[in-house]
């Protein structure tokens, strides 16, 4: 009987999310691939993490987000990353949700990057902050399952650590003051909405 009771409160409990986006709270996971010039070759860097979203009304959501995302630079040089930041969307369709709900973005995040050479364990590391924006798309499965794929070009403001080659071996290399080094990211997510912290339907 109590399973019963909780089947049919989840049931009416449903159309909460979808008659009114304001206030709904998710959890997700994530997968990033990060497509990064590191001077000596470009390389593809893979991470994992996670975020949670607030949406703030129909057209508006807020993502809050980390990055652990770790590239091996032609099996010399190992170059670990870790994001932590935020990112407003604004969702480009009024009538919301439906299956294909795609959207812009711009945020900000914090970063921390080691570089560090395979055969003298030499490494480089620094602290940076960096501003991104993007693009992407939901894929509702549910009123509160979601599949998100979405692309974003971060920009770090701060000293640039990357590799040369030279005879063969990559050399690490940290040049000093400020340089606007680039890098695409492609980011994966599952989310889901698992509370309404505001606006709820009486």
């Amino acid at each position: 009987m109590k399973r019963i009771l909780i089947i049919i409160l989840l049931l009416f409990s449903l159309p909460i999310f979808a008659q009114n986006a304001a206030g709904n709270f998710s959890l997700g996971a994530r997968s990033t691939f990060n497509f990064f010039n590191e001077g000596a070759a470009n390389e593809v860097g893979l991470g994992t993490g996670g975020q949670f979203r607030m949406q703030l009304n129909d057209r508006i959501n807020t993502e809050w987000y980390a990055d652990f995302i770790q590239t091996n630079i032609q099996n010399q040089v190992s170059r670990t990353d870790y994001h932590i930041g935020w990112s407003v969307f604004y969702y480009l369709l009024k009538n919301q949700p439906q299956f294909i709900q795609p959207f812009v973005e711009a945020g900000h995040c914090f970063d921390y990057t080691n570089v560090r050479r395979y055969s003298d364990s030499e490494s480089l590391e620094r602290w940076s902050a960096a501003v991104q924006m993007g693009s992407g798309t939901h894929f509702n499965l549910s009123d509160r399952f979601d599949f998100t794929l979405k692309a974003q070009y971060m920009i770090h403001i701060g000293s640039d650590i990357h590799t040369h080659l030279e005879d063969g071996i990559l050399h690490l290399e940290e040049k000093k003051g400020t340089d606007l080094e680039g890098h695409l990211l492609v980011t994966a997510s599952v989310n889901y909405k698992i509370a309404k912290v505001w606006n709820r339907q009486k």
